[in-house]
Parts: structure tokens; sequence; C-alpha cells
């Protein structure tokens, strides 16, 4: 199950928070990508460094845009009892690199990345 692989100690961001934010955050904790969440936690949106890499391609401030307008809204999600090959597909099918782990009430429990799928895959060889 996906909860074997998922790291629950995770990065969130606000949509308020910069981009800047993002990338710093994203640095400092090594990861390629965050779940996007309100005060209470529930998912809003899923950045990634590509997204971001994406949006400075166009002209803009850096260090003010919102999160909120490099996200992806319409967030790809898996849930922590689904099978880890089940959800490796769902990543792959849509060229993504992590994924959030929701629960019933929406709320993030952690992420999948790419990288969590191939150490797995390593460890199990």
């Amino acid at each position: 199950m996906v909860q074997e692989i998922m790291k629950s100690n995770i990065v969130k961001l606000k949509k308020e928070d910069s981009l800047c934010k993002a990338l710093d955050m994203m640095a400092t904790h090594n990861v390629n990508g965050a779940p996007v969440v309100d005060e209470d936690g529930q998912l809003l949106g899923m950045i990634v460094k590509a997204d971001i890499y994406r949006f400075l391609m166009e002209e803009g401030h850096y260090d003010t845009c919102p999160v909120d307008w490099a996200m992806t809204k319409d967030v790809v999600v898996a849930r922590s009892e689904e099978d880890i090959m089940t959800v490796a597909k769902r990543i792959r099918k849509n060229n993504i690199v992590a994924i959030p782990i929701i629960n019933d009430k929406n709320m993030v429990k952690g992420t999948v990345s790419i990288e969590n799928i191939m150490d797995y895959v390593i460890k199990k060889s």
C-alpha cells in the first residue's frame, strides 16, 4: 500500500505564498513539489518546480507572484490504502513527478514522488 512509501512530513504551501518562497522551501527540503492547502489543510492544488520554471518563462515578478498563479488546480490524487503500482501507473499516465495522498475529507496526509517509487522498486529487487 502507498502508506508504506508516502512521506508524511512534507512541505505544504499556501496559495498566497510567493513562488520565491516555494522554490526556497523545495530546495531546503530537497523535494520537487508541494501540495497547496488552505488554512484547514484541505488540498487546493499542487505546485512542482516545473510549474514555476514554465511560469518564469513569461515576464513577471518572481518574488511577489503567488503560488496560486502557477499551481495545478486539477490535481491527480491518491489514497494511502491504494496499491503502490496502481499509483505509479497513475503518476506515469499523467506525466507528473509527485502525487498528494489525501483522506476522505480532502486533507493532505502525505505525498509520493517518483523517487519514492524508485526507492521502493530498488529495495524490492
